[in-house]
């Protein structure tokens, strides 16, 4: 029987040179999720911005105002939030780290109990266990490395908090700013921006969802219209918000 399309690409996704770049790239995976959940929270945050202004009925100028103040300041934060958190993970890596070598050193036989009722619940028995056992065992790093994941559920290798923290940062503002960009055209009036506003917003939402289409396993199409309807919903949503309170409170 002749091999569907999608059966040859997971043959080709499943060679050994394959699955070898697959693991050595993981990095790449925690910084294309910082990308795309930075250009997709600085766009939401800016056309939120924008909508909740049109719909109060407030001039461009305002807009812009508002949007380029939360532009810079959420994505800083954004940024700043992610930084601590990948520091923090940090942190805790080490601290247990030290603490598996201690018990290492301490009680030996302890914890190679540990590494064998590890893998005994994993259903190895008999002479393979201990051929595990033997094996991690004599290996410090090994060790130490195998408690980290199976233990305490953690990556044994601390992640760069820097570079995504910036990649978020740099998204943020990137796709945030576009949605801005027909304010800072004074010939047109409001409508008109807004208008072209919603048209850039809407393209960079339903591009973002095509490009994280191939980490979700998801139809291109699809993927694209999700995100599009969750920044449209948020949008819409601020200019509801925008207009009710314009006219509650009489807002000019």
């Amino acid at each position: 029987m002749p091999q569907t399309k999608q059966q040859h690409s997971l043959i080709n996704e499943h060679l050994p040179e394959a699955i070898k770049r697959r693991l050595r790239h993981t990095t790449s995976s925690r910084n294309r999720s910082s990308a795309t959940l930075g250009g997709i929270d600085g766009c939401i945050t800016t056309f939120a911005i924008v909508s909740g202004a049109a719909g109060a009925g407030l001039s461009a100028p305002i807009a812009l105002v508002l949007g380029f103040a939360n532009l810079l300041a959420d994505g800083f934060s954004m940024a700043v939030s992610q930084y601590e958190s990948i520091k923090t993970e940090n942190a805790v890596i080490d601290s247990v780290r030290e603490h598996e070598a201690q018990h290492i050193e301490q009680i030996p036989q302890g914890e190679r109990e540990e590494v064998r009722q590890i893998f005994q619940q994993k259903g190895f028995s008999g002479d393979t266990l201990e051929s595990i056992v033997d094996t991690i065992s004599g290996n410090k790093r090994l060790w130490i490395d195998t408690m980290l994941r199976e233990e305490h559920g953690l990556q044994p290798v601390a992640n760069n908090a820097l570079l995504p923290a910036s990649i978020t940062f740099i998204a943020f503002i990137l796709l945030g700013a576009l949605p801005l960009l027909p304010f800072m055209f004074p010939a047109l009036q409001m409508p008109q921006q807004f208008m072209l506003s919603s048209v850039i917003a809407a393209l960079v939402f339903f591009c973002i969802g095509l490009l994280k289409s191939p980490a979700t396993h998801r139809p291109g199409l699809g993927a694209g219209f999700s995100t599009l309807l969750t920044g449209g919903s948020a949008a819409a949503l601020a200019y509801a918000t925008g207009h009710i309170l314009r006219e509650v409170f009489g807002i000019l």
